[in-house]
């Protein structure tokens, strides 16, 4: 009696199934269009990673770290990715960066426009909350399922799932961002005959990119956190690495691994907070 009755059952799962089988045959060659642009990115970002040396990266990382925080934060950074070298984890540290930079680059071409017009329309607004709510929310691992079904294993649904998980920050704080710029600003821009275009581009953006740069901050972290998962479908890089000393129970490996990851995350987060600090306050930079 305690049960919940059979009868009532209600598959939801089964339509969103037919939904995603009917959008691959019907629309194949858009979706093999989608993978081709995204795999082509990603595989010239990643070359381009993997044919700079090692040494140019290390001081590169340096005077990142100098001129947005300090010397002695350059030096730390500089030595900690130095480290993940000396692990013997260079070529998948950079596979590793190029997914997260293609996801993140895919990321933001979507979100921050989508995030503008969203600012421009409270019933655009009411639609995406729910949707947003979802792809956060949702198991990262579900995102893999239609990724898989659409693009097959491989790079591309590993892009595809990691974009998907990293849109919401961008999009959601962009809108925030341009809805907090004070009317009196916009006004006054368009008492001197600022079209919407002028001041989208020359008041609300330039008020509105430091929380903008919060929100790719927060979509890198996004993006960071599925290198693990991502690796299940054919990803390469550090995420492998993991999951392949999990199945060896392998602890030196694992901890050599997620020890990389955990540097890449935090250097990635301290040199964009570092950038959204320095459109926050930019009398501090002079």
């Amino acid at each position: 009696m305690g049960g919940f009755p059979e009868t009532l059952r209600f598959e939801l799962g089964i339509y969103v199934d037919q939904f995603v089988r009917w959008a691959k045959v019907n629309f194949e060659g858009f979706f093999e269009f989608i993978k081709d642009v995204t795999l082509a990115l990603l595989l010239n970002i990643e070359k381009l990673l993997l044919v700079i040396p090692w040494w140019i990266v290390v001081i590169l990382i340096f005077l990142l770290g100098w001129r947005l925080k300090s010397w002695k934060s350059g030096l730390l950074y500089s030595a900690t990715i130095f480290l993940i070298g000396t692990f013997g984890l260079w070529g998948e540290l950079m596979t590793t960066l190029g997914l997260v930079i293609t996801s993140v680059i895919i990321s933001l071409i979507i979100g921050i426009p989508v995030g503008i017009l969203t600012a421009y329309s409270d019933r655009l607004e009411i639609i995406l909350k729910p949707i947003l709510d979802a792809m956060q929310t949702m198991p990262s691992f579900v995102y893999l399922i239609p990724a898989i079904m659409l693009f097959s294993l491989g790079l591309v649904p590993a892009v595809f799932a990691t974009t998907i998980y990293a849109i919401p920050p961008v999009l959601r704080l962009t809108n925030l961002a341009i809805r907090r710029v004070p009317k009196e600003m916009k006004e006054a821009a368009q008492s001197f005959g600022s079209s919407k275009w002028q001041t989208l581009f020359k008041v609300e953006l330039p008020q509105a990119l430091p929380t903008i740069m919060t929100g790719i901050n927060q979509t890198i972290m996004m993006a960071i956190s599925m290198v693990v998962t991502t690796s299940m479908v054919g990803a390469r890089g550090l995420g492998l690495n993991v999951i392949t000393a999990i199945n060896r129970i392998d602890i030196a490996m694992g901890f050599e691994a997620g020890v990389s990851i955990v540097i890449m995350a935090v250097i990635l987060d301290r040199v964009t907070q570092g950038m959204a600090d320095k459109f926050r306050y930019p009398e501090s930079s002079e």
